[in-house]
């Protein structure tokens, strides 16, 4: 074997897929009412209060509150998304399990739709702008931000 090669490449693909199934997590998204997902990812991408948190197979055992955002997940070399509204994620023993106060497969979101929605919910919050801190303001920033994730997770071009 040559100085530097891998002992595994891609060229392989049985090995790699070996590999693949070796790194994998258990992930569960559970809402109050219902099972968003339950599944193995290679990669977890979760939008924490404090940013985006990365989590791959042997990471650190954490509990983490999560803020509206989208959860990506990788499978291999595909990713999918997950519309999450808040909550929780729990890291132990490569099981990730989140507990959020809402959530909606990326896939089972109309794009246009969100996009439409996103548009609508800037326009609101365009119109309470000037007003500091109230009720109305507050409630037009969570939509926008919701709407946000929504348009991301359908694979939206959001800026």
């Amino acid at each position: 074997m040559p100085l530097g090669a891998r002992p595994w490449s891609r060229a392989d693909p049985l090995l790699f897929l070996l590999l693949c199934i070796a790194m994998s997590l258990t992930v569960r998204v559970l809402a109050p009412d219902t099972k968003i997902f339950d599944g193995t990812a290679d990669e977890v991408i979760l939008p924490s209060t404090t940013g985006q948190m990365g989590v791959l197979k042997g990471h650190v055992s954490l509990l983490t509150a999560l803020d509206v955002g989208v959860l990506r997940l990788r499978e291999g070399y595909t990713w999918s998304s997950i519309a999450l509204m808040g909550g929780f994620a729990e890291v132990i023993d490569d099981e990730v399990t989140v507990l959020v106060n809402g959530a909606e497969l990326g896939a089972d979101i109309d794009r246009a739709e969100a996009e439409q929605a996103l548009a609508a919910a800037r326009n609101e919050l365009a119109h309470v702008a000037e007003q500091i801190n109230t009720p109305e303001k507050l409630q037009a920033q969570e939509n926008a931000s919701r709407a946000r994730a929504r348009a991301q997770a359908a694979g939206g071009t959001v800026d």
